[in-house]
């Protein structure tokens, strides 16, 4: 019997890839709720990336409109507003302004924080010029999929994602993300 696998063929061992979770929120809440339980389980602010427009930054996760959010406050910082507004502003917001890098990739009008960001700006003007899909891509989301979220991001949703620690804690964040309005959450 013939051995249907090719001599040069190197077995692919999954256990050691880093895997991504990613999901997409349409509103402010369901952004929050993501965001609170990856805090909740011990994700750090440099363990999440954020992705969204500008504009949705502006119109949700401003300092007047995320009075009681944590990412509000991050948006606001991130977006040349200075230092910390203070623990009134809201979770997204302060998420974005607590994360230490964002870059808002001029022309596209897209701001991404964590460390998608801090890879882009390593990357210069060149990492900056692969727009969404690029930055996505290069974290690990398949290119589909990042396409996918570019539109999203652009009709004004959030992306959200994180390299989960293990197995138990990419299921306890889908099902939890899920359960909170989250779109498209693939691991």
């Amino acid at each position: 019997m013939e051995n249907s696998r090719n001599e040069n063929e190197v077995p692919v061992d999954r256990s050691s890839e880093k895997r991504v979770l990613t999901g997409m929120f349409r509103d402010r809440e369901s952004t929050e709720s993501a965001y609170n339980t990856l805090s909740e389980r011990g994700y750090a602010k440099d363990d999440i990336n954020l992705v969204m427009s500008d504009e949705t930054r502006k119109t949700h996760y401003n300092e007047d409109v995320a009075e009681a959010t944590e990412i509000g406050t991050k948006a606001a910082e991130h977006a040349g507003k200075g230092s910390a507004i203070g623990g009134s502003i809201g979770a997204v917001a302060g998420v974005i302004a607590a994360i230490g890098t964002s870059v808002v990739i001029p022309g596209l009008g897209i701001l991404i924080a964590g460390p998608i960001a801090a890879g882009l700006v390593g990357a210069g003007a060149g990492g900056i010029a692969g727009g969404v899909i690029g930055a996505l891509v290069g974290s690990g989301i398949p290119e589909a999929r990042a396409k996918l979220y570019e539109s999203g991001i652009k009709e004004g949703n959030v992306v959200i994602s994180v390299t989960p620690r293990n197995d138990e804690d990419a299921k306890f964040l889908e099902d939890n993300w899920r359960t909170n309005s989250g779109e498209e959450i693939h691991y």
